[in-house]
Protein backbone atom coordinates (compact mmCIF):
# COMPACT_ATOMS: atom_id res chain seq x y z
CA UNK A 1 0.00 0.00 0.00
CA UNK A 2 1.31 3.38 -0.83
CA UNK A 3 2.08 5.63 2.02
CA UNK A 4 1.25 9.07 1.47
CA UNK A 5 1.39 12.68 2.96
CA UNK A 6 -1.55 14.16 3.38
CA UNK A 7 -3.36 15.36 6.90
CA UNK A 8 -6.40 13.42 7.18
CA UNK A 9 -9.14 14.78 9.10
CA UNK A 10 -11.17 12.15 10.22
CA UNK A 11 -14.45 14.02 11.35
CA UNK A 12 -14.96 16.96 9.12
CA UNK A 13 -17.36 19.11 11.99
CA UNK A 14 -16.76 22.03 14.64
CA UNK A 15 -13.47 20.99 15.22
CA UNK A 16 -11.97 18.86 12.54
CA UNK A 17 -13.12 21.75 10.05
CA UNK A 18 -12.21 24.61 11.31
CA UNK A 19 -8.39 23.29 12.22
CA UNK A 20 -8.48 21.99 8.67
CA UNK A 21 -9.69 24.84 6.79
CA UNK A 22 -6.54 26.81 8.17
CA UNK A 23 -4.50 23.99 7.01
CA UNK A 24 -5.25 23.91 3.63
CA UNK A 25 -4.85 28.12 3.79
CA UNK A 26 -1.61 27.58 4.63
CA UNK A 27 -0.40 25.10 1.95
CA UNK A 28 -1.10 22.12 3.26
CA UNK A 29 -2.34 18.86 1.75
CA UNK A 30 -5.73 17.77 4.09
CA UNK A 31 -8.02 14.63 3.11
CA UNK A 32 -11.30 15.12 4.88
CA UNK A 33 -13.05 12.35 5.64
CA UNK A 34 -16.77 12.28 6.96
CA UNK A 35 -19.78 9.83 6.95
CA UNK A 36 -22.42 12.98 6.20
CA UNK A 37 -22.63 12.66 2.48
CA UNK A 38 -24.11 16.03 1.92
CA UNK A 39 -21.38 17.57 4.04
CA UNK A 40 -18.65 15.90 1.48
CA UNK A 41 -20.45 16.87 -1.55
CA UNK A 42 -21.09 20.23 -0.69
CA UNK A 43 -17.33 20.43 0.15
CA UNK A 44 -16.05 18.70 -3.01
CA UNK A 45 -18.41 21.12 -5.48
CA UNK A 46 -18.24 24.56 -3.32
CA UNK A 47 -15.33 24.16 -0.80
CA UNK A 48 -15.23 24.61 2.81
CA UNK A 49 -16.01 28.31 4.35
CA UNK A 50 -15.22 29.19 8.15
CA UNK A 51 -17.30 32.00 9.28
CA UNK A 52 -17.51 34.09 12.58
CA UNK A 53 -15.11 37.14 14.60
CA UNK A 54 -12.25 34.61 14.15
CA UNK A 55 -11.87 34.72 10.65
CA UNK A 56 -13.85 34.06 7.00
CA UNK A 57 -12.71 32.33 4.42
CA UNK A 58 -13.08 29.59 1.72
CA UNK A 59 -11.17 27.12 0.81
CA UNK A 60 -11.27 24.46 -1.93
CA UNK A 61 -10.56 20.97 0.10
CA UNK A 62 -10.64 17.25 -0.92
CA UNK A 63 -13.53 15.37 0.93
CA UNK A 64 -14.46 11.76 1.08
CA UNK A 65 -16.60 8.80 3.13
CA UNK A 66 -15.02 6.29 5.12
CA UNK A 67 -16.21 4.01 2.51
CA UNK A 68 -14.23 5.69 0.00
CA UNK A 69 -10.74 6.49 1.83
CA UNK A 70 -8.29 4.75 0.08
CA UNK A 71 -4.27 4.28 0.72
CA UNK A 72 -2.26 4.71 3.86
CA UNK A 73 -1.42 8.14 5.84
CA UNK A 74 0.76 9.34 8.67
CA UNK A 75 -1.12 12.06 10.56
CA UNK A 76 -4.77 11.33 11.40
CA UNK A 77 -6.73 13.71 13.09
CA UNK A 78 -9.40 12.22 14.86
CA UNK A 79 -11.91 14.79 14.67
CA UNK A 80 -15.71 13.32 15.66
CA UNK A 81 -17.83 12.67 18.49
CA UNK A 82 -16.73 10.93 21.42
CA UNK A 83 -19.63 7.92 20.87
CA UNK A 84 -18.09 7.59 17.86
CA UNK A 85 -14.51 7.19 18.55
CA UNK A 86 -14.30 3.03 18.55
CA UNK A 87 -15.85 2.56 15.19
CA UNK A 88 -13.83 5.67 13.67
CA UNK A 89 -10.74 4.52 14.62
CA UNK A 90 -11.60 0.83 13.59
CA UNK A 91 -12.16 2.33 10.34
CA UNK A 92 -8.98 4.26 10.40
CA UNK A 93 -6.74 1.29 11.32
CA UNK A 94 -6.44 0.06 7.55
CA UNK A 95 -5.06 3.30 6.54
CA UNK A 96 -2.99 3.85 8.90
CA UNK A 97 0.89 3.55 8.30
CA UNK A 98 3.01 1.56 10.30
CA UNK A 99 4.68 4.16 11.83
CA UNK A 100 1.82 6.18 11.72
CA UNK A 101 -0.24 8.30 14.77
CA UNK A 102 -3.94 9.04 15.87
CA UNK A 103 -4.20 12.31 17.33
CA UNK A 104 -7.68 12.49 19.57
CA UNK A 105 -9.13 15.96 18.55
CA UNK A 106 -11.80 15.57 20.73
CA UNK A 107 -13.70 15.88 24.01
CA UNK A 108 -13.47 13.08 26.78
CA UNK A 109 -10.60 10.19 27.32
CA UNK A 110 -11.09 9.04 24.00
CA UNK A 111 -7.17 8.39 23.58
CA UNK A 112 -7.73 5.36 26.12
CA UNK A 113 -10.47 3.78 23.60
CA UNK A 114 -7.94 4.95 20.68
CA UNK A 115 -5.10 3.16 22.53
CA UNK A 116 -7.30 -0.15 22.93
CA UNK A 117 -7.19 -0.37 19.07
CA UNK A 118 -3.74 0.60 17.97
CA UNK A 119 -1.64 1.10 21.25
CA UNK A 120 -0.59 3.75 23.60
CA UNK A 121 2.78 4.52 21.25
CA UNK A 122 0.22 5.35 18.23
CA UNK A 123 -1.95 7.81 19.99
CA UNK A 124 -1.25 11.81 20.39
CA UNK A 125 -3.65 13.36 23.18
CA UNK A 126 -4.91 16.47 22.89
CA UNK A 127 -7.23 19.18 24.57
CA UNK A 128 -9.45 22.06 23.06
CA UNK A 129 -11.44 24.51 24.12
CA UNK A 130 -12.35 26.97 21.20
CA UNK A 131 -15.43 27.92 20.05
CA UNK A 132 -16.93 26.04 16.64
CA UNK A 133 -20.30 24.84 15.42
CA UNK A 134 -21.43 23.25 12.47
CA UNK A 135 -23.77 25.38 10.95
CA UNK A 136 -24.61 23.56 7.51
CA UNK A 137 -22.94 21.83 4.76
CA UNK A 138 -19.56 22.99 3.68
CA UNK A 139 -20.03 26.01 6.45
CA UNK A 140 -18.47 26.23 9.69
CA UNK A 141 -18.33 28.76 12.39
CA UNK A 142 -15.49 29.96 14.81
CA UNK A 143 -17.12 31.71 17.13
CA UNK A 144 -14.35 32.43 19.48
CA UNK A 145 -10.66 31.14 20.45
CA UNK A 146 -9.86 29.15 23.32
CA UNK A 147 -7.23 26.51 24.64
CA UNK A 148 -5.50 24.40 22.41
CA UNK A 149 -3.33 21.91 23.97
CA UNK A 150 -1.61 18.57 22.61
CA UNK A 151 0.26 15.90 24.68
CA UNK A 152 1.96 12.58 24.07
CA UNK A 153 0.57 10.08 26.15
CA UNK A 154 3.44 9.86 28.06
CA UNK A 155 4.69 12.73 28.06
CA UNK A 156 7.68 13.15 26.45
CA UNK A 157 8.32 15.79 23.85
CA UNK A 158 8.71 13.73 20.84
CA UNK A 159 9.36 15.01 17.80
CA UNK A 160 6.29 14.03 15.74
CA UNK A 161 4.98 15.77 18.37
CA UNK A 162 6.78 19.01 17.82
CA UNK A 163 5.50 18.68 14.26
CA UNK A 164 2.44 18.54 15.21
CA UNK A 165 2.82 21.96 17.55
CA UNK A 166 3.93 23.53 14.58
CA UNK A 167 0.72 22.50 12.13
CA UNK A 168 -1.37 23.81 15.46
CA UNK A 169 0.29 27.21 15.39
CA UNK A 170 -1.48 27.55 12.41
CA UNK A 171 -4.56 27.50 13.34
CA UNK A 172 -3.65 28.96 16.96
CA UNK A 173 -0.60 30.97 17.81
CA UNK A 174 -0.95 30.20 21.07
CA UNK A 175 -1.60 26.51 20.36
CA UNK A 176 0.95 24.62 23.49
CA UNK A 177 2.81 21.43 24.35
CA UNK A 178 2.07 19.99 27.93
CA UNK A 179 4.02 16.83 29.77
CA UNK A 180 0.25 16.28 31.22
CA UNK A 181 -2.32 15.64 29.05
CA UNK A 182 -4.38 13.75 31.16
CA UNK A 183 -4.17 16.46 33.68
CA UNK A 184 -6.02 19.14 30.93
CA UNK A 185 -8.72 16.42 29.84
CA UNK A 186 -9.26 15.78 33.71
CA UNK A 187 -9.81 19.12 34.23
CA UNK A 188 -11.70 19.13 30.82
CA UNK A 189 -14.30 16.54 32.11
CA UNK A 190 -15.11 19.23 34.95
CA UNK A 191 -15.91 22.02 33.04
CA UNK A 192 -17.86 19.48 30.55
CA UNK A 193 -19.92 18.33 33.66
CA UNK A 194 -20.88 22.22 34.13
CA UNK A 195 -21.85 22.63 29.94
CA UNK A 196 -23.87 19.92 30.38
CA UNK A 197 -25.95 21.16 33.44
CA UNK A 198 -26.52 24.18 31.44
CA UNK A 199 -28.05 22.04 28.46
CA UNK A 200 -30.71 21.21 30.63
CA UNK A 201 -32.49 24.90 30.63
CA UNK A 202 -32.64 26.97 27.16
CA UNK A 203 -30.31 29.65 29.13
CA UNK A 204 -26.99 30.28 27.67
CA UNK A 205 -23.41 29.62 29.46
CA UNK A 206 -22.93 32.96 30.56
CA UNK A 207 -26.43 33.33 31.97
CA UNK A 208 -26.39 29.75 33.69
CA UNK A 209 -22.61 30.21 34.97
CA UNK A 210 -23.78 33.70 36.61
CA UNK A 211 -26.82 33.20 38.14
CA UNK A 212 -27.17 32.44 41.65
CA UNK A 213 -29.79 30.04 42.74
CA UNK A 214 -27.54 27.39 39.95
CA UNK A 215 -24.11 27.97 41.46
CA UNK A 216 -24.58 26.04 44.45
CA UNK A 217 -25.68 23.55 42.17
CA UNK A 218 -22.81 23.68 39.72
CA UNK A 219 -20.13 24.02 42.04
CA UNK A 220 -21.18 20.75 43.87
CA UNK A 221 -21.31 18.84 39.90
CA UNK A 222 -17.64 20.37 39.51
CA UNK A 223 -16.52 19.34 43.61
CA UNK A 224 -18.39 15.96 42.26
CA UNK A 225 -15.59 15.80 39.01
CA UNK A 226 -12.87 17.37 40.63
CA UNK A 227 -12.41 14.88 43.77
CA UNK A 228 -12.72 11.83 41.22
CA UNK A 229 -9.56 13.58 38.92
CA UNK A 230 -7.54 13.94 42.35
CA UNK A 231 -8.38 10.59 43.89
CA UNK A 232 -7.28 8.96 40.92
CA UNK A 233 -3.75 11.07 41.26
CA UNK A 234 -4.56 13.17 38.38
CA UNK A 235 -3.26 16.76 38.88
CA UNK A 236 -6.31 18.38 37.02
CA UNK A 237 -5.50 21.32 34.95
CA UNK A 238 -7.35 24.59 34.73
CA UNK A 239 -7.91 26.93 31.20
CA UNK A 240 -10.06 29.44 29.95
CA UNK A 241 -10.85 30.85 33.67
CA UNK A 242 -11.74 26.91 34.53
CA UNK A 243 -9.93 26.53 37.78
CA UNK A 244 -10.40 22.92 38.93
CA UNK A 245 -8.80 23.37 42.50
CA UNK A 246 -11.27 26.18 42.81
CA UNK A 247 -13.61 23.28 43.33
CA UNK A 248 -11.65 21.05 45.74
CA UNK A 249 -13.10 20.10 48.65
CA UNK A 250 -10.93 22.45 50.94
CA UNK A 251 -11.88 24.95 48.49
CA UNK A 252 -14.00 28.35 49.77
CA UNK A 253 -16.41 29.28 48.18
CA UNK A 254 -15.11 32.52 47.28
CA UNK A 255 -12.61 30.25 44.85
CA UNK A 256 -15.67 28.85 42.85
CA UNK A 257 -16.83 32.09 42.48
CA UNK A 258 -14.10 33.85 41.13
CA UNK A 259 -14.06 30.27 38.92
CA UNK A 260 -17.24 31.12 37.49
CA UNK A 261 -16.71 34.65 37.27
CA UNK A 262 -13.89 34.10 34.83
CA UNK A 263 -15.33 31.54 33.45
CA UNK A 264 -18.22 33.84 32.22
CA UNK A 265 -15.57 36.50 31.10
CA UNK A 266 -13.93 33.92 28.55
CA UNK A 267 -17.32 32.85 27.42
CA UNK A 268 -18.57 36.22 26.75
CA UNK A 269 -15.94 37.36 24.50
CA UNK A 270 -17.49 34.42 22.22
CA UNK A 271 -20.59 34.53 19.79
CA UNK A 272 -21.11 31.23 20.68
CA UNK A 273 -23.90 31.64 23.39
CA UNK A 274 -24.62 28.00 23.71
CA UNK A 275 -22.35 24.72 24.32
CA UNK A 276 -22.14 22.28 21.66
CA UNK A 277 -24.44 19.92 23.60
CA UNK A 278 -26.91 22.14 23.45
CA UNK A 279 -27.24 22.65 19.78
CA UNK A 280 -26.72 18.61 19.91
CA UNK A 281 -30.45 18.52 22.08
CA UNK A 282 -32.16 21.54 21.03
CA UNK A 283 -31.35 21.80 17.57
CA UNK A 284 -29.55 18.92 15.66
CA UNK A 285 -31.95 16.96 17.59
CA UNK A 286 -29.18 13.85 18.18
CA UNK A 287 -27.37 11.74 20.91
CA UNK A 288 -25.06 13.97 22.79
CA UNK A 289 -21.20 12.52 24.56
CA UNK A 290 -22.80 12.13 27.70
CA UNK A 291 -21.59 8.80 28.43
CA UNK A 292 -18.44 9.17 27.00
CA UNK A 293 -17.72 12.61 28.70
CA UNK A 294 -19.59 12.12 32.26
CA UNK A 295 -20.23 8.52 32.69
CA UNK A 296 -15.92 7.59 33.22
CA UNK A 297 -16.66 10.68 36.22
CA UNK A 298 -19.03 8.22 37.67
CA UNK A 299 -17.86 5.09 36.65
CA UNK A 300 -14.24 5.95 38.54
CA UNK A 301 -16.05 7.59 41.22
CA UNK A 302 -18.39 4.20 42.13
CA UNK A 303 -14.65 2.09 41.99
CA UNK A 304 -12.78 4.58 44.23
CA UNK A 305 -15.50 5.04 47.12
CA UNK A 306 -16.28 8.76 46.02
CA UNK A 307 -19.93 9.58 45.65
CA UNK A 308 -21.21 11.34 42.09
CA UNK A 309 -24.47 11.55 42.76
CA UNK A 310 -25.17 14.72 40.87
CA UNK A 311 -23.04 13.94 37.61
CA UNK A 312 -24.81 10.29 37.66
CA UNK A 313 -28.20 11.99 37.49
CA UNK A 314 -27.29 14.13 34.87
CA UNK A 315 -26.37 11.36 32.56
CA UNK A 316 -30.22 10.01 33.28
CA UNK A 317 -31.89 13.64 32.68
CA UNK A 318 -29.95 14.67 29.65
CA UNK A 319 -30.91 10.76 28.01
CA UNK A 320 -34.48 11.94 29.32
CA UNK A 321 -34.10 15.06 27.08
CA UNK A 322 -32.30 13.25 24.14
CA UNK A 323 -35.23 10.71 23.93
CA UNK A 324 -38.04 13.40 24.08
CA UNK A 325 -39.20 12.68 27.74
CA UNK A 326 -37.98 15.78 29.30
CA UNK A 327 -37.93 19.47 27.83
CA UNK A 328 -34.84 21.93 28.49
CA UNK A 329 -36.33 24.27 31.11
CA UNK A 330 -34.55 25.81 34.08
CA UNK A 331 -36.57 23.88 36.42
CA UNK A 332 -34.70 20.57 35.49
CA UNK A 333 -31.59 22.52 37.39
CA UNK A 334 -33.68 23.00 40.72
CA UNK A 335 -35.33 18.85 40.21
CA UNK A 336 -31.53 18.02 39.98
CA UNK A 337 -30.36 20.04 42.78
CA UNK A 338 -32.61 18.04 44.95
CA UNK A 339 -30.45 15.19 44.24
Amino acid sequence: MVVNDPIVIWGAGAIGGAIGAFLVRAGYDVLFVDQDTAHVEVMNHSGLTIEGPVDQFSVKVRAVTPAHVEGSYTRVLLCVKAHHTEGATRQIVPHLSNDGYIASFQNGLNELVIADVVGRERVIGAFLNFGGDYMAPGVIQLSGRGAVVIGELDGIASERLKALHALMLIFDSKAIITDHIFGYLWGKLGYGALLFATALTNASICDSLTASDARPLLRKIAQEATAVALELGYEPLGFNGYVPYAFAPEAAETDAHASFDAMVAHNAKSIKTHSGIWRDLAIRKRKTEVDAQLGPIVEQGKRLKIPTPLIARLITMIHEIEDGKRTLDWANLAELATT
